[in-house]
């Protein structure tokens, strides 16, 4: 069952967050729906940008039509994530997507304000939910790539002033995490205090936490250990999900965890068995690995459990 992130939200808000988790293929897609119907947690389907052109929007669109059908049980939003003016309007007027993230953060402030409240007013008159973003993370992910020196934290002054003027229905904030692998070095983590002042200027209100993989690092041996060449990787600390829930962060965006668990499964399959070339010989590991992994995850956020609570809601 499709429903919004604000539906999501509603239910989630103070006590965990809900993950969001990208989709680019048919064994993400499956191992996503699998993963969250053993651990009984409602979840937010991501799709960017990059995984609208790598085959095409209306592929994804079906695989996630047909999941819903062989999971009637599943409760769900569909996000399009990272979109820029053009990318939101074309969602919007599919009528598929249940929320939609207009990023315009790296415009100046009130330019910033300008292109989300358009985005918002097209899509509060369709029923849909906005997420926009405030302050800049730091990394690559697909398009979105801001350099360590001009990434900056969400200022908590100017957050309640956006979402007043915007109307949006959530905010991302930049809180000290990045996208891609190398999200941290040394002892750096993540900016509560931040979450904190913010919290007490919107009250009530969902925030996001973009950038937010942990990098497992059994992971990152295992890929090395298969050829692979990830040196200095480094993540958000799982464990910390809990403490960011109660203070609002109500969705978690996770992504380069998911591309982990794709690279380790396909490299250790081919390092052993090099004679294979049959793709659903590996596509059926990742299935299991990746629903291993979403289940897991959902049990840190804490969403593992809520599935009927939330269904009640909704």
């Amino acid at each position: 069952m499709i429903v919004t992130t604000k539906q999501l939200f509603a239910a989630a808000y103070g006590k965990y967050a809900i993950g969001a988790y990208n989709i680019n293929n048919l064994e993400q897609t499956m191992g996503l729906f699998r993963g969250c119907m053993d651990s009984q947690a409602a979840f937010i389907i991501q799709i960017s940008k990059g995984a609208r052109s790598f085959t095409h929007k209306a592929m994804l669109e079906g695989l996630i039509r047909a999941a819903d059908q062989v999971f009637p049980e599943a409760v769900f939003a569909v996000h399009l994530d990272h979109g820029d003016e053009a990318a939101c309007m074309d969602c919007i007027a599919s009528g598929f997507y249940s929320s939609v993230m207009i990023d315009a953060s790296g415009e100046p402030f009130e330019k910033n304000i300008e292109i989300t409240k358009r985005v918002v007013d097209a899509a509060h008159a369709r029923g849909i939910v906005i997420e926009a973003e405030l302050g800049q993370l730091g990394g690559v992910e697909e398009h979105v790539k801001v350099d360590e020196a001009n990434a900056k934290l969400t200022d908590p002054g100017q957050a309640k002033e956006f979402v007043k003027l915007t109307g949006c229905d959530s905010l991302a904030c930049a809180i000290g995490t990045s996208h891609g692998a190398f999200k941290f070095s040394g002892s750096q983590g993540l900016h509560f205090e931040v979450l904190v002042e913010i919290q007490k200027r919107l009250p009530g209100f969902p925030l996001v936490m973009h950038g937010s993989s942990s990098v497992p690092q059994e992971e990152v041996a295992r890929i090395n250990a298969a050829g692979g060449s990830l040196k200095g990787a480094k993540g958000v600390n799982e464990d910390e999900f809990a403490r960011a829930a109660t203070l609002g962060v109500t969705k978690v965006n996770i992504d380069t965890d998911g591309r982990l668990v794709w690279t380790r499964v396909h490299r250790e399959f081919f390092r052993d068995f090099p004679e294979k070339f049959d793709l659903r010989d590996p596509g059926k590991i990742f299935m299991a690995e990746y629903a291993k992994f979403i289940a897991h995850k959902n049990e840190k956020l804490g969403s593992a459990g809520h599935l009927e609570e939330v269904r009640k809601l909704v």
